[in-house]
């Protein structure tokens, strides 16, 4: 069960209300799951993410694989049940093989990877368990995907660490509606 009950007009900022109004018309309700859940809480701060996010995920020059891959090597990393579900069977179709994603889930010895694979799954687990990234695996990133594509591989995986870290605090609860398999944790 959730930490914070869902928000309400008069529970969020006064100063704020404007922009709640706002995102729960373009969204058709309070969110009731998610990062989206928590974040409404703080409306302003909510509209920011998900600017950052929206860019992330319509304007990066990253293509849709390697966004869902980072996305899933943070959510395994963080051992976010949440982001898993949301992006488990998007990973899958936007190329991720679908061995990868298993092995990843179930933290088990990963198939051959391609190169592109490789360059994210060794940054990210690099970083997430050293807090530090090797020369080899930037520069392996660096050349899968240049200045721009490495410089947003490092913003999914940041965002994605932030509503991580939101939704496994705050105990988010899971969609009544999911489709993948519980991260073994």
């Amino acid at each position: 069960m959730a930490r914070l009950p869902a928000a309400t007009r008069e529970s969020v900022p006064e100063a704020q209300r404007a922009i709640f109004d706002e995102m729960v018309k373009s969204l058709g309700s309070v969110p009731r799951y998610g990062p989206g859940s928590v974040m409404i809480h703080v409306p302003k701060a909510h509209q920011i993410a998900t600017a950052l996010n929206h860019y992330l995920r319509d304007d990066s020059s990253l293509p849709k694989k390697v966004q869902e891959l980072a996305m899933l090597v943070t959510a395994r990393e963080h051992d976010c049940q949440h982001i898993w579900n949301a992006h488990a069977a998007s990973a899958r179709k936007a190329g991720v093989p679908s061995g990868l994603v298993d092995a990843l889930r179930d933290c088990k010895e990963l198939p051959a990877l391609a190169a592109d694979e490789a360059a994210v799954v060794h940054f990210g687990r690099e970083f997430f368990r050293t807090r530090r990234v090797s020369r080899g695996a930037f520069q392996a990133a660096l050349e899968q995907f240049g200045r721009q594509g490495v410089v947003e591989l490092g913003l999914v995986m940041g965002n994605y660490s932030l509503l991580a870290l939101l939704i496994n605090s705050f105990d988010s609860d899971l969609p009544p509606d999911r489709t993948e398999p519980l991260l073994p944790v």
